[in-house]
């Protein structure tokens, strides 16, 4: 019973997967640099793993802006923003995880009567507009800085393009790693504060509550990586800009650096020893800043080949996720606390003495839950297994059938 209240959480990783994560790989897809499956592949593992080690940096920061006190809440309101990214998903728009469930986070403090952090909002929003503009400074650098290296070590194209590619499955790695790292908090933060799971040991390590809901979250959206994510990956990649390879190496670059710096506490902890102020550690869309990156190198060469339109229907759609998400998540939480009698949460100033009907499945079956993802984890590590197997062999077979296909040719021109 304590697993169904993640599946609304389940769900929204599925969305975040299947719009926000594509964009690590989008404009590398886009250029026809990296195939869909491959950049699918390494993007739901780096993923992943980000998501597991560094992700509770950025869930502090939801926290603040409105801890969510009952698992019927933490539900509810991860449904309504997983409904407002997947509509927006069906018209192929990039919109922002982080502005659907910041906006359904503040329509449950008002239906609740929670006070909404002011400042904690002034740093979300803050990042919403640095994001985009960071990502575009870094991205005319960086172009820049490729272009000259081109330049002046005058490198065969053919080997240039080679080098290309394999930097774009690398920063790609690295993007899908600060994505997870910086974006599981969109998925599953709302659920930290009402979930305490027992520790999971895996042997090599252990996994402590909010780990384990991570892992569940990165799992999700490795999943709306593979199955819909190649929509937004084309919008992304071409419609906007058209791509070079060394554009697409640039934007990929940008983006994961822009995510893993709002995502680092190491590299925060050397600001504030350096006597410098600290990086907030802000969920950062990544959707706006890789439109930001994008339109930094459209600038640079001259905005003649922006696609404005397409442009205006991104940026509208960011103005609508969070009021949407917002409206739809007071009208579930009335839904779900007169309909169903589900206790969604209550004012922090109120007496608990109405406790969640939840908390104890929380307390009787969090051992349980544990070990149900436990055995999820065996049983997915022994398919992963077999599937790569299976990758690999398909691969070869592809590159024998190549061969011969050359030879042939090349028999029959003689």
């Amino acid at each position: 019973m304590i697993l169904f209240f993640l599946t609304s959480g389940l769900f929204l990783g599925w969305s975040l997967g299947a719009n926000d994560a594509s964009h690590i790989f989008g404009s590398a897809v886009g250029s026809k640099m990296v195939s869909f499956r491959k950049a699918a592949i390494i993007a739901s593992v780096f993923f992943i793993l980000g998501a597991v080690i560094q992700g509770s940096g950025t869930s502090h920061t939801l926290d603040k802006l409105g801890s969510v006190n009952a698992i019927g809440g933490s539900f509810t309101l991860a449904f309504a923003a997983a409904i407002t990214i997947y509509m927006m998903t069906k018209f192929a728009l990039p919109i922002s995880t982080t502005q659907a469930i910041v906006g359904a986070i503040i329509g449950w403090n008002f239906f609740t009567g929670n006070h909404t952090d002011s400042k904690t909002l002034e740093r979300i929003v803050s990042a919403w507009i640095a994001g985009p503009v960071i990502g575009a400074a870094f991205a005319i650098l960086l172009y820049i800085t490729v272009k000259k290296f081109k330049r002046s070590t005058k490198i065969h194209l053919i080997r240039f393009e080679s080098y290309i590619k394999t930097g774009l499955i690398l920063v790609g790695a690295f993007g899908a790693y600060s994505l997870g790292a910086n974006n599981i908090a969109n998925v599953m933060g709302v659920f930290v504060p009402a979930f305490h799971l027992n520790d999971l040991n895996l042997w090599i390590i252990t996994l402590n509550s909010s780990q384990q809901l991570f892992l569940l979250g990165g799992l999700a959206c490795a999943t709306g990586i593979l199955t819909y994510s190649y929509k937004v990956m084309n919008t992304i990649g071409n419609n906007i800009l058209e791509l070079s390879s060394e554009a697409a190496l640039v934007v990929v670059l940008a983006q994961a650096l822009v995510l893993f710096i709002f995502s680092s506490t190491g590299l925060s902890n050397l600001f504030v020893k350096a006597g410098l102020p600290p990086i907030p550690m802000v969920p950062v869309s990544s959707s706006q800043v890789i439109v930001g990156c994008i339109l930094g190198i459209g600038l640079y060469k001259g905005a003649r080949n922006i696609n404005f339109k397409v442009l205006g229907e991104i940026g509208l759609a960011w103005i609508i996720s969070p009021v949407a998400s917002g409206l739809l998540t007071f009208l579930l939480l009335f839904f779900m606390k007169n309909v169903f009698g589900l206790n969604v949460g209550r004012a922090a100033n109120e007496s608990a003495a109405v406790t969640d009907q939840t908390s104890s499945l929380t307390a009787i079956g969090q051992a349980d839950a544990s070990n149900i993802i436990k055995y999820l984890l065996f049983g997915l590590f022994i398919f992963g297994t077999i599937g790569i197997i299976f990758y690999i062999l398909l691969e070869n077979k592809k590159k024998r059938e190549m061969q011969r296909s050359e030879e042939k040719f090349w028999k029959n021109m003689k």
